[in-house]
This record gives C-alpha cells, sequence and structure tokens, in this order.
C-alpha cells in the first residue's frame, strides 16, 4: 500500500536545494566564508560548508544570503529544527523570500508540522503561482492538514501547471478518496500510474478501500492486476472465496502455496477445494501442513474435523489425540477424540477421553450424555442408569430429544435391574 507521505517524499526527492541557494545569493557573495561555503555546497559537500555560513552569520547577522544558506546546509544534514530557526530569521530579514518559504514548509512538512507548513507554502505559491512544486508542496500541506477538499483544489491547480504531473493526478486522487468519492478518484489513480507505472501501486490504495466499503468486485478487479504481490493475493482470495467465486481463486492460491507453502496459504487453498468438492485435494493439502506445522494446535483440530466429517474416524482420532498431547487441558480437543473414538468402535477409549474431560472439571451435559449411551452400549447398566439420571439433572429441559431417550432408557435400564 502506498504510505499517506508518499507525495511528500517524492516531492522532497525532486528538490534541488543548490538552485535555490544560488538564487538567494545572486546579489553577490562579499566575504569569503560565505564564498567557500557556496562552493562546497554546490560541491555537495553541506557539512564542509556549514562551518563556512556560520562564520559568515557571525561577521554579519543582517546577511539574508548567509542566514539562508546556513539553513539550507542544516536542512540537507538532517539538523531540522536548527535550520526551521535559521529559516524563520532568514523571514524577519526578507520577508517573503520564495526560497526560504519553499524551504521552510518542506521542513516542516518532514517535520509532521503540516498546520505550521500551509501558512508558509501558500505563501511561496502565492508568491510563484505558475511554479509547480510550490503549488505541490502547498496542496500537500493541506492534505497532511486534514483539508482533503482544499488540497483537492491546489493539487488541481497544480494539474493545471502541469498536465502530465503524476504527482498532481496522485494528489488529486488520494484526497478524492479521503472525502470518499471513490468512483472520482479511481481515473486520477489510473492516470498517475500511466504517466509513470512506478505509482501503479497506488491504486492499492482504492483497491483497500473498496475492500473496507464492502465494495467487493471492485476490490477484486484492482487486486487482479497484482498478482506478483503474494499480502494482496491472500486478500484478494479470501474476498473469492467469500464470494462463492472458490474456482477463481485456486489458481492464485496454487502459485502462492507454490512460492511459499505456509500452513496458512495451505489452509485457504484447502478452503478453496472444499468448496469446489475437490475432496482429495483438501485432504493433500491438510496433510502436507500438518507434516510441516505439527505443532500447530488449531491445524491439528481442523484436520481432525475434516477426517471426522468424512467419517474417517480413526484418523480423526489421530489428529485429536495429537492436538489433546499439546494441549492437555484442551477440553474440545478430548471431547472430539471421545466422540471419533466411540464412533469408531472404540468404546472404551472413548470413555477414557471422557474421563480425562472430567477430571479437568470441564464436562458438560454433552460429555454426561455420551457418557450414558456408550455404557448402555457397553450393557454396563448401573453405571448407564447413573449416567442417564444425571444428564437430566443438568440438562434442564435445554436438550428435549436426548432428554426424552434418557427418561426411555432409564425406565428400561431400571426394569432390567428390577427397580
Amino acid at each position: 500500500m502506498i504510505p499517506g507521505t508518499l507525495i511528500l517524499a517524492l516531492l522532497l526527492a525532486q528538490s534541488q536545494p543548490p538552485d535555490l541557494a544560488r538564487s538567494a545569493q545572486a546579489a553577490g557573495a562579499t566575504s569569503d566564508d560565505l564564498t567557500r561555503g557556496i562552493q562546497a555546497l554546490n560541491a555537495n559537500q553541506p557539512a564542509q560548508a556549514e562551518p563556512f555560513f556560520r562564520r559568515a552569520v557571525d561577521a554579519d547577522p543582517s546577511s539574508v544570503d548567509a542566514r539562508f544558506n546556513l539553513a539550507l546546509v542544516l536542512g540537507m544534514e538532517a539538523k531540522d529544527a536548527e535550520a526551521i530557526d535559521v529559516y524563520r530569521k532568514t523571514l524577519e530579514l526578507s520577508p517573503r523570500l520564495f526560497e526560504a518559504d519553499l524551504n521552510l514548509g518542506i521542513l516542516l512538512l518532514r517535520n509532521k508540522r503540516p498546520a505550521d507548513a500551509v501558512i508558509v507554502l501558500k505563501e511561496a505559491a502565492d508568491l510563484k503561482p505558475a511554479e509547480l512544486r510550490p503549488q505541490l508542496f502547498y496542496a500537500q500541506s493541506l492534505f497532511d492538514a486534514g483539508d482533503y477538499e482544499q488540497a483537492e483544489q491546489h493539487f488541481r491547480a497544480s494539474l493545471g501547471i502541469e498536465p502530465k504531473s503524476a504527482l498532481a493526478n496522485l494528489g488529486i486522487a488520494r484526497a478524492l478518496l479521503k472525502q470518499n468519492k471513490l468512483s472520482d478518484s479511481a481515473p486520477f489513480f489510473r492516470t498517475a500510474a500511466s504517466l509513470d507505472p512506478n505509482y501503479k501501486n497506488a491504486l492499492l490504495e482504492l483497491g483497500a478501500e473498496y475492500d473496507k466499503t464492502g465494495q467487493n468486485a471492485e476490490a477484486i478487479a484492482i487486486f487482479r492486476e497484482f498478482p506478483s504481490n503474494d499480502a494482496v493475493t491472500r486478500r484478494l482470495t479470501q474476498l473469492l472465496l467469500s464470494s462463492n467465486k472458490a474456482a477463481d481463486a485456486i489458481p492464485g492460491l496454487e502459485a502462492l502455496v507454490k512460492s511459499k507453502p505456509t500452513t496458512d496459504n495451505r489452509l485457504a487453498l484447502a478452503d478453496a477445494y472444499r468448496q469446489t468438492g475437490q475432496k482429495a485435494k483438501v485432504f493433500e493439502q491438510l496433510q502436507l501442513a500438518t507434516a510441516a506445522d505439527a505443532s500447530n494446535f488449531d491445524l491439528r483440530m481442523s484436520f481432525g474435523r475434516t477426517l471426522r466429517d468424512d467419517h474417517q474416524f480413526p484418523l480423526a482420532a489421530r489428529e485429536f489425540q495429537a492436538a489433546s498431547v499439546l494441549h492437555p487441558d484442551s477440553a474440545p480437543a478430548l471431547n472430539e477424540l471421545a466422540g471419533v473414538l466411540i464412533l469408531a468402535g472404540q468404546l472404551d477409549e472413548g470413555l477414557a477421553a471422557l474421563d480425562r474431560v472430567r477430571a479437568l472439571g470441564k464436562e458438560i451435559p454433552g460429555d454426561i450424555y455420551l457418557r450414558a449411551i456408550t455404557l448402555d452400549k457397553l450393557h454396563r447398566n448401573q453405571p448407564a442408569l447413573d449416567a442417564y439420571r444425571q444428564f437430566l439433572a443438568v440438562a434442564a429441559g435445554k436438550f428435549p430429544d436426548e432428554e426424552f431417550l434418557a427418561r426411555q432408557r432409564s425406565r428400561i435400564i431400571e426394569r432390567e435391574l428390577g427397580k
């Protein structure tokens, strides 16, 4: 995704402070220090230029050129706090100095002070209304200050100065997006990308907003354009699956699993195969995922339930047993284990799993009922009767079908026991 400060970063990258330095001292340098500082600056050696400019300021505190160029090299050295202070003093000496307004505004933006930047960048844009850079920076300061409507207007003004400005188009797109004008912003995102392919990723901002607002078809259309972006592919497949388009999701997921065979990616692919009825491929992905991530409790539980639902009870029991080893205090794992063992005809083993649930103090009415019917199958009449009675005591009318059967079996067992 494109970060909110991208346009600012791009503008800063395109800034050319040494040119502004030459412009600011156009009246001519009279001191040796100022002259030598300018020479070092034009050689792109700001650290070497700084002491010369400091001495020039000390020698003539009223020198606009000395102060401006000192501020300039301080900014180039990322000594922003001092640079901001020196630019302000420069503007006190020479109000409405375009280069000082512009560079001060840039530094204020860089230091996340957009409200302060708006003031000086407006002045810079007013001083040179036909120049693109001050208009773009002013628009960005408005954007960063949260005035998206005004930002849009000034990005549009930038576009009037340079119709082929990719940054102006991107700025308009993002300002419109912030105003929830998604459909209006789309053409500007497209134009920015066509003018500079490096800005294509900005489309993901629009796609993310479509996704956020539930416009799945529009989000899907954009996300399809980024097949090499794994994070986007994962989100695309989630949208396709939730939109009942599992078949469309499978090619991207298969490619993703091939490049990054993580558990999450395999589970997503297994889900897509499940939705398209490809049972064998579901099991294949789950087996591979489990083999690679054997200590993943949730994965073991998921694979066990898939096997259970396919009536592969012994294999399901293996997964639930492994899950219960990973989390010995997990009642859900033990409940699932008990259930599939009993369905597989391993009744005593199933009862043993229920005993573990009871020992944890996590027994629920369903566990008691399962214990009762299992003991009943084993013809252990008295324990079965006790379990049925316990179930009826805790069920309290919440399980009418099971309670009916429990009463019926209780009466039958009582007759058999002669009670």
